[in-house]
């Protein structure tokens, strides 16, 4: 008896060993959003941060929920690291290249035309956007991290095209045929579109996974999107949407051909139903651009750009420092040139993100913010290529992180295009891109590590040999993440 009774004790043993040694099978994750403070906290920050919704109601604008909720997040991920990645952030490409930036953004200070217009503009905006950016990455941890901070973009798009279409007005300008949305008090006319072309392929993706009341939400969204640009008038929005149908027919996979038609041709139907009087008027100045006003003005795009890659040639190492644009025009500008005439002289905004980023950061620092910008685009396109087929049909967890490799590359696209036409190098959206992009990393290699064989039932899933579970590590890098994704099969 006793001999029978220590073999089935050593045959329990060893079965408790092979369940712990055997590869886990792929568990069916339902995505949803993840409530834990830190996250809800970052969700609303990240709702107020795009859509701005809060300028609409003076009475909560006055207690700045933006601010209050960064001090909120700073100080619960400090009292309770556990929830934050376990990932060495500053090791992924795309927030060094921001940590890069924000560095060069205090060189460009010191050696600027002024330091403290320069600082001042760090200190009261430019820190916030950084900090914005790794705070949401650290809170990425797995895929419904990442899925939780892409429906709140999404939600952002869908409060901006609501308030875009039935609470801000139109009118028609001097110089433009088309009537358009006019007193914006959260973005002009032309940058909505920017923050649109993010959100307009982020809904999409959404629309891979969810079904129900969740997929009418959305496709109540896209439809907004699209009526929203519409209702701008911006040549610029129109130039992106195209981009984006572009990339999005060229670079999706997994979804037929004939519905990525269909849903595009919808979103154009829209636009068209939505087109105010002389919208396709002023689409088509788009093929005549010397009839143009920003061709022959002195204060049109042409000019502006020009003088801008001058500055470049006089600055071109750290430039005329972050945010010294508008003060450049009005002091070193060939505009103050007593033999350059031509009415008032007004200090322009750069109105293109590219001459911005060169001009007030030099040549350096464009080349770091293209990289992040094009980086965007191509990096998530390689990460594809590594993930298994299998992604396509998977867990919803897994079809999701396949989409989102597409999804997040078409939206590069979209701001790489629109961002053209406007100043937007050192705002929020392409920086919370960045973030999205480290999570699609930590993502991925969190989804490895549930695949692979050897793993321990209960363990951390970014977690490696030695490391504490209590604290956030910083002990895994790239090299693992790549070493996890060159494991797929």
């Amino acid at each position: 008896m006793r001999v029978a009774s220590r073999v089935s004790t050593l045959r329990q043993h060893r079965i408790g060993a092979n369940r712990l040694t055997q590869p886990p099978a792929a568990v069916s994750v339902t995505l949803g959003i993840v409530r834990d403070p830190l996250r809800m906290a970052l969700f609303v920050l990240t709702v107020l941060t795009i859509s701005r919704v809060h300028q609409h109601y003076p009475f909560i604008e006055k207690f700045r929920p933006a601010l209050l909720l960064v001090v909120a997040s700073v100080g619960y991920a400090y009292m309770n690291p556990r929830y934050l990645t376990r990932v060495n952030v500053l090791g992924l490409w795309p927030i060094r290249v921001v940590a890069l930036l924000g560095v060069w953004a205090c060189g460009s200070a010191a050696f600027g035309i002024s330091l403290g217009g320069s600082a001042t503009f760090i200190l009261s905006t430019y820190v916030k956007v950084l900090a914005y950016a790794v705070l949401v990455a650290l809170a990425i941890r797995h895929v419904r991290d990442l899925y939780t901070f892409v429906w709140a973009y999404v939600l952002s798009c869908g409060i901006l095209s609501f308030f875009s279409i039935f609470v801000f007005g139109i009118s028609k300008s001097s110089n433009s045929y088309v009537t358009r949305l006019s007193n914006l008090y959260t973005y002009d006319s032309n940058d909505v579109c920017v923050v649109l072309m993010i959100g307009l392929p982020l809904t999409l993706l959404l629309l891979t996974v969810e079904k129900g009341a969740k997929r009418v939400a959305l496709a109540l969204i896209l439809l907004g999107i699209s009526a929203t640009v519409a209702r701008s008038g911006s040549r610029g929005g129109f130039l992106g949407l195209l981009a984006v149908a572009g990339a999005a027919l060229l670079l999706v996979n997994g979804v037929s051909a004939g519905k990525r038609v269909m849903v595009l041709v919808v979103a154009l139907f829209t636009l068209g139903l939505a087109a105010p009087p002389g919208y396709w008027e002023q689409m088509g100045t788009i093929l005549e651009p010397k009839q143009d006003y920003n061709y022959y003005d002195r204060d049109g795009r042409k000019a502006v750009m020009e003088r801008g890659v001058g500055y470049m040639g006089l600055y071109p190492v750290f430039g005329i420092g972050i945010a010294n644009f508008n003060r450049a025009e009005c002091t070193i500008s060939p505009k103050i040139s007593p033999t350059y005439t031509g009415g008032p002289l007004r200090c322009t905004a750069p109105h293109n993100s590219y001459v911005q980023a060169g001009a007030e950061m030099g040549f350096p620092g464009l080349l770091m913010w293209i990289s992040l910008v094009f980086g965007l685009a191509i990096a998530p396109l390689r990460i594809r290529r590594r993930l298994p087929k299998s992604f396509l049909h998977g867990t919803n967890a897994q079809r999701f992180l396949y989409a989102a490799t597409s999804y997040f590359a078409i939206a590069a696209v979209g701001f790489a295009v629109t961002s053209f036409f406007v100043s937007f190098a050192w705002m929020d959206p392409v920086y919370f891109m960045a973030a999205l992009g480290a999570g699609l990393y930590i993502a991925a290699q969190a989804e490895f590590a549930t695949r692979q064989p050897g793993a321990v039932s209960g363990a951390s899933p970014l977690s490696t040999p030695g490391s504490s579970r209590r604290i956030p590590g910083w002990r895994v890098g790239q090299s693992a993440l790549r070493a996890g994704l060159s494991r797929a099969p």
